[in-house]
C-alpha cells in the first residue's frame, strides 16, 4: 500500500510541475517596468551637452515631438540587449517625425561607447556628460535608464532596465491618451 501512495504522490508532483512549466513557458513576456520619479509629469531638466563629434547639443524646452533619452554604457548587458530595438525605434519614428533619440554615455569610456554605437549604426546625438550633470539632474543611478519626454517638454515616463521599440511605442501611446 505504501508503494502505491508514493507512486501517486510522484505522479501528482510531476503533473503539477509540468503544468507550472507550461504556464511559465506560454505566458507573455513581462513588459517594461516604469519607475516612480518626481520628474514624471513635470518639465524635463535641460538637456545640453557635447556630442561625440564635439558639437554643442541643446534640446528645446518643448521639443514638439517625443524624445527618448537613454543613459547607457557599452559594457552593460541590458544596454546591449536593447541596442537594436533603439535603432529600430529611431528608424521607424524618424520617418514620421513624431519621436527622436538622444543618448548619454553613463559610466563608460568615450572610445568604447563610440565603438559600440558605431557597431549598432546609431545616427542620433550621443552626449558625453563628462561631469555627470545630466545623470545627476535626472537622478540616474543604473544603466540602462530611459526617459520619454513628451512634445510639451514634460517627462512622460522613467524606465530602468532594457526597453524595446514596442515598450516605447506603448509608453508614447499612453502619454498621448492622457494628454490629448
Amino acid at each position: 500500500m505504501g508503494r502505491h501512495k508514493t507512486r501517486w504522490i510522484g505522479i501528482v508532483v510531476l503533473i503539477v510541475g509540468a503544468g507550472l512549466i507550461a504556464v511559465l513557458a506560454t505566458r507573455p513576456s513581462a513588459t517594461v517596468a516604469e519607475v516612480q520619479s518626481p520628474l514624471v509629469g513635470h518639465t524635463a531638466p535641460t538637456i545640453t551637452g557635447t556630442t561625440f563629434d564635439r558639437s554643442a547639443f541643446s534640446l528645446p524646452t518643448a521639443p514638439g515631438h517625443f524624445v527618448v533619452l537613454n543613459f547607457f554604457a557599452s559594457w552593460c548587458a541590458p544596454c546591449q540587449q536593447e541596442g537594436q530595438d533603439l535603432v529600430a525605434f529611431q528608424f521607424e519614428h524618424q520617418r514620421s517625425g513624431d519621436a527622436s533619440m538622444v543618448s548619454v554615455v553613463f559610466g563608460d569610456t568615450l572610445s568604447a561607447a563610440r565603438t559600440y554605437q558605431t557597431m549598432l549604426g546609431v545616427s542620433w546625438p550621443t552626449l558625453t556628460d563628462a561631469n555627470g550633470k545630466l545623470a545627476l539632474d535626472y537622478g540616474v543611478s543604473a544603466r540602462p535608464t530611459t526617459f520619454v519626454i513628451a512634445p510639451d517638454g514634460r517627462v512622460a515616463a522613467y524606465i530602468v532596465g532594457a526597453v524595446t521599440a514596442k515598450d516605447l511605442d506603448r509608453v508614447m501611446s499612453a502619454a498621448k491618451a492622457t494628454h490629448a
